[in-house]
């Protein structure tokens, strides 16, 4: 039943941070670590007022790198290579999402918040190398972040790809409302779901959702 509804899909679009790895990995917490300790230094403020601005920004803006940006006309390149600065050891190959991926007819990208260069070692540490087309990170959107709609659509159009033939997995569900609305298909990858209008579907396990859709 499910895969009857995603059969006019053509390109699949996976968000990187705990969707194509799990959240036990908890990389995250390394890189929110690392965006603290920039904000600490770049905005000359203690660690509780760099903790509360990276949160507001968050909220406010999609990112902290954005409110960075608009808010205090931050270099993007600076902050992506000292924040992704992370290590990847808690990784591990993940031969069947591989193959689930391969398998998907079709276009398969990698759209992050993150930049391209941290993507691509996260895919490489998975065990994912060749099982995309394309790799797109925030500065592919002209660091316009997820949520935004203009994100989505910038990514879409250099990718050569119709929202209305695509579909978007991602762990976090603010970011498949605009999706949503663009007419993509929207899968939202966690443990818990999360009731909304915008979601069409939820799994805590995206190399057995996909299996299911070939």
């Amino acid at each position: 039943m499910v895969r009857q509804h995603f059969t006019h899909v053509t390109t699949w679009v996976f968000d990187l941070d705990n969707t194509l790895y799990p959240p036990q990995a908890r990389l995250f917490d390394q890189i929110e670590a690392r965006m603290t300790s920039f904000v600490m230094e770049f905005l000359r403020v203690e660690r509780a007022e760099a903790d509360r601005i990276r949160h507001a920004y968050w909220r406010e803006h999609g990112t902290t790198l954005a409110g960075l940006m608009r808010c205090h006309d931050l270099d993007p390149d600076r902050y992506l290579r000292e924040v992704h600065d992370i290590s990847l050891d808690h990784l591990a190959p993940d031969p069947d999402l591989a193959g689930a991926i391969r398998a998907l007819p079709g276009r398969k990208i990698v759209y992050t918040n993150g930049s391209g260069e941290y993507a691509g070692r996260v895919v490489a540490a998975r065990g994912l190398s060749g099982a995309f087309d394309a790799v797109y990170g925030v500065e592919h959107a002209g660091f316009r972040p997820k949520p935004e709609a203009c994100a989505f659509a910038a990514v879409l159009e250099r990718d050569g790809s119709e929202a209305g033939r695509a579909a978007m997995f991602e762990d976090d569900p603010r970011n498949l409302a605009a999706p949503h609305d663009m007419g993509m298909r929207t899968v939202h990858v966690a443990p818990e779901p999360v009731p909304a209008t915008h979601i069409h579907y939820h799994t805590d396990d995206l190399g057995g959702f996909l299996a299911r859709l070939v």
